[in-house]
């Protein structure tokens, strides 16, 4: 054999050697790295991975904890937005048990037709969604630690933001099976009773029924009912509810003081105009239906002012006056998504809230709390009298006048505060102190939450659920979120510190906002536009009502030449006005259209056009460095 071919064959060799040691080395590689637990969460909001407070939760636990995961992995024609979010979901249960020094375990399990799989299923109370096909789909959770068990019966891919507080706070439950004791404060009949007479009508036969949501309390939480006269809560009591606290004694006061003050949570509902407060008054207008916790709100770093409601234009609700007309009323808020505070976890996922007459909570100068909104009016909103949300949606629009920032209308406070009562416990009615000074907590050790909210109606029934009588059953129909706010707020502040601290997860869809911007523009402009037609149509009516005034008795049914003048111009004002509403919405349509092309323009054109130019570029370097060599 020649040299030549002796080195040829070395050389195959050397090659066929190499390509198989490279095979081995990727092949052994990708074996070494499927057994690793390498995560690296590149996503803005960190979507995939778990927060502080569920870690904190996951390295206390006292007892193992099982999470059996049941879904038709194997069913064929699956959503394919059911098995994106189904890889996303086990695969963010995964980071559980990998944080969880093995206390936590998780097992999967495929509910085909007619398996042992499926029977579990249904007996956990999972539920399966029907498929075209006439197959069940199951994708529910079970969760067990010792003998508790808690389950999510379908996971809602709409709740995907709140996956990690729904787990979480499940397992946190499971390891905590004592029951919460919530007190009740409340200048309201929440808990029934005598049913209030009207104004000069005789007292009605018969027992008020509890308020619906102390019914939906009492299904998970010990509701106690804490009396207005009340001069200390019990130790015992996990978490404060205080409703319409019209006239609380300072005894009370104090009592709800040293109860924030010892590391505990509240949630508050005042109100500058309450209309479930059925006071007896001779004026109406001038009743003492507010309420307010000045004195404890100061050390709490919030204030309300009284006697003044919000007026939000960009969110009115129609109301039917008392002249059975309906009318778009700013007073009466309905507070959409836009407004709610989609990184805490109590807003994050609700669609509407309505709040009949509400204040603004504002935090006040030099307070060392942290306050944040939850709920926040649009940029076109500002405080009125309180008397004049009596006058209809006309009177107040016509006066109005934009504040520079939006409200709060529901904020979060948390921190560590002082006592209101610096000079030690108040006196009773006997002069004697209500406590003992010794023991009173001056500054707090442990910081708390309060939940403050400026209105109180929204807990009454008539402002979100519709109640019916069907065949003897009570059939009822929540028609906003208004519950469900009060039912977060519980579970949130009832649970630990950890739990607290958890937030939504961020946003898996990106939506439009330049688009949104726009459309918030126009809708300004139209706002604008309509405002001003309405003034000239309130002018157009004051002139020929003044004319008519002025005219001869004998002359009062027919219509004069000025009133005609008067008229033909409104009519010339409204077209104009019409005209330029009809011009903003064509504007707003032709800027969304530019935008689009913009977008079409620099992915389907201007990025292959970059791309093809930098390896044009490249290559030609490369050309050019292997001639020089």
């Amino acid at each position: 054999m020649s040299e030549q071919k002796q080195t040829q064959l070395k050389e195959t060799l050397f090659s066929t050697a190499g390509i198989a040691i490279m095979l081995a080395v990727v092949i052994l590689a990708n074996l070494i790295v499927s057994y690793m637990s390498l995560r690296w969460d590149l996503t803005e909001d960190k979507m995939y991975s778990l927060s502080q407070g569920t870690k904190n939760i996951l390295a206390n636990l006292t007892e193992d904890v099982t999470i059996k995961v049941f879904y038709n992995k194997s069913l064929p024609n699956l959503p394919v937005n059911i098995k994106q979010f189904a890889k996303r979901a086990i695969e963010f249960l995964d980071e559980y048990v990998q944080h969880s020094n093995g206390k936590v375990t998780m097992e999967q399990y495929d509910p085909k037709v007619d398996s042992d799989e499926e029977e579990w299923a249904m007996k956990y109370g999972l539920q399966g969604m029907n498929m075209p096909t006439g197959e069940k789909l199951y994708f529910g959770v079970v969760i067990m630690a010792v003998d508790q068990e808690e389950t999510i019966p379908f996971l809602d891919p709409s709740r995907e933001t709140l996956l990690e507080y729904d787990i979480t706070r499940i397992i946190y439950r499971v390891q905590n099976s004592t029951k919460q004791r919530v007190g009740v404060i409340s200048g309201l009949p929440v808990f029934g009773g005598p049913q209030m007479p009207m104004p000069g009508q005789p007292p009605p036969q018969g027992q008020q029924d509890p308020w619906l949501f102390v019914s939906e309390m009492k299904k998970t939480y010990k509701v106690e009912e804490i009396a207005t006269s009340a001069k200390s809560i019990d130790d015992d009591i996990n978490l404060l509810v205080i409703l319409h606290p019209k006239g609380l004694s300072d005894a009370l006061l104090y009592a709800i003081d040293q109860y924030v003050l010892s590391g505990k949570n509240a949630i508050v509902y005042v109100d500058p105009m309450c209309h479930s407060d059925q006071t007896p008054s001779q004026n109406q207008y001038m009743r003492n239906n507010n309420s307010n916790l000045e004195k404890l709100f100061k050390v709490w770093g919030v204030e309300m002012e009284e006697r003044k409601v919000l007026a939000d234009m960009f969110h009115p609700t129609r109301v039917r006056t008392q002249n059975n007309k309906v009318e778009s009323n700013p007073v009466w808020i309905s507070a959409k998504a836009e407004t709610f505070n989609t990184d805490n976890v109590i807003t994050s996922n609700l669609e509407s809230l309505l709040f009949p007459a509400c204040g603004a909570i504002k935090k006040r100068t030099n307070a060392t709390s942290e306050v944040e909104g939850l709920v926040v009016s649009s940029r076109k909103s500002s405080l009125i009298d309180s008397f004049k949300a009596n006058f209809g949606a006309e009177g107040i629009r016509r006066d109005f006048q934009a504040a520079a920032e939006p409200f709060n209308i529901v904020a979060q406070v948390r921190g560590k505060f002082k006592t209101a009562f610096v000079a030690g416990p108040p006196k009773d009615d006997e002069d004697k102190p209500v406590a003992d000074k010794d023991s009173q907590i001056k500054e707090a050790e442990k910081s708390s939450t309060i939940i403050v909210v400026a209105d109180a109606d929204m807990l009454n029934d008539t402002y979100y659920v519709q109640k019916q009588n069907f065949l003897g059953f009570q059939m009822t129909n929540m028609f906003n979120d208004n519950l469900n706010f009060l039912l977060n707020s519980l579970e949130m502040l009832s649970g630990s510190e950890d739990l607290i601290g958890i937030r939504s997860r961020g946003k898996f869809q990106r939506p439009f906002t330049k688009v949104q911007e726009l459309e918030r523009v126009a809708q300004e402009r139209w706002q604008s536009k309509e405002q001003e037609l309405v003034r000239e149509l309130e002018q157009t009516n004051r002139r020929v009502q003044e004319l008519q005034q002025k005219k001869d008795p004998s002359q009062k049914m027919l219509i004069s030449p000025e009133q005609e003048r008067e008229i033909a111009k409104f009519k010339a004002q409204k077209i104009k006005v019409r005209k330029e509403l009809k011009r903003v919405r064509r504007n707003l349509r032709a800027d969304i259209e530019n935008l689009g092309f913009k977008i079409k323009f620099i992915n389907i054109f201007l990025m292959p056009l970059l791309v093809s130019i930098g390896g044009i570029l490249f290559a030609i370097y490369r050309q050019k460095k292997a001639y020089n060599k």
